[in-house]
């Protein structure tokens, strides 16, 4: 297999699951089923890089607590080198609270990830690398996106491969599809859901929004939970069907058939294999509870 040399930027985030196993009782107790886990979307990628055998480093900012030692531990675990820059702020920390579909509802605090500042940035793009993934939610922050602009620039400067994950719809209304376009223009690879394709794209038809979206991107995923994904890329279309059987929870899917689609064309394979492995990855992670599928139910 070919190994390449992976930056990951992303957020620094503890993840607590709730879901309830019963009616809510405003006043009272509602029995549920609640997981702590490392979190961070761009987190997810870079283990799934690292588990397909790429050498990654992780590139974030944090604070001086727990959640940030569980966080690093937990990427040290499976092979992931952890740059993080540690602040004054506390790590962010979201809430995902999981109905009877799988569906969730996200309850964010983002702490210290706001904080992540371009000169501890720039010193980590100055080992050697093969690519550069960026994800959408440090393009979404204002306080940020300059970081993550950046960041892309310099890849593209060096000749190096970049990729961007929009990641969440709510923000990228505030920041507007137009910013978030003219940030994220030094990627050669956009990974979105079908939502975030349809906003950042004005398109209504998803088929539309791809062939919209590749005119700015060498490379287009869009993932459709169970209607599986679709890719462009010289104008060529792909499709695949998902190969999810059970569905518990979808925290986490997109970011596993994110990394593990780079997994595979880093290593120089089809766009049909890694659509594939893709919704492989997915579909493990919809089986069980929280944002790395452990805790089925």
């Amino acid at each position: 297999m070919i190994v390449r040399e992976v930056i990951v930027i992303g957020d620094v985030m503890l993840d607590v699951t709730v879901k309830p196993m019963d009616r809510l009782a405003p006043t009272s107790d509602t029995p549920s089923r609640v997981r702590l886990n490392r979190g961070g979307a761009a987190a997810n990628v870079a283990e799934a890089l690292a588990h397909a055998g790429h050498r990654v480093s992780f590139v974030g900012a944090c604070g001086d607590d727990l959640a940030s030692q569980l966080f690093e531990e937990t990427l040290q675990r499976v092979g992931v080198d952890a740059a993080l820059e540690r602040t004054g702020a506390t790590t962010g920390v979201v809430v995902a609270v999981i109905d009877s579909a799988g569906q969730r509802a996200m309850m964010t605090d983002r702490g210290a990830n706001s904080e992540l500042g371009i000169d501890h940035v720039n010193r980590q793009l100055q080992r050697p690398f093969d690519h550069l993934h960026v994800s959408g939610y440090t393009l979404l922050d204002p306080r940020t996106i300059d970081v993550g602009r950046s960041a892309l620039a310099t890849a593209r400067h060096l000749g190096r491969s970049a990729s961007v994950d929009v990641c969440s719809v709510a923000p990228l209304l505030v920041t507007s599809p137009a910013r978030f376009l003219d940030a994220a223009q030094g990627a050669s690879t956009l990974f979105a859901n079908e939502e975030e394709a349809l906003v950042l794209s004005g398109c209504t038809e998803v088929l539309d929004a791809v062939h919209r979206l590749s005119r700015d991107f060498e490379e287009v995923v869009v993932t459709r939970g169970e209607h599986g994904a679709r890719a462009r890329r010289d104008d060529v279309d792909f499709v695949v069907a998902s190969s999810s059987t059970h569905v518990v929870d979808t925290t986490g899917a997109g970011d596993a058939a994110t990394g593990a689609y780079l997994a595979v064309r880093l290593a120089d394979g089809s766009i049909d294999e890694a659509l594939s492995a893709a919704m492989t990855a997915a579909s493990e992670v919809v089986a069980g509870l929280g944002s790395r599928g452990q805790s089925h139910i």
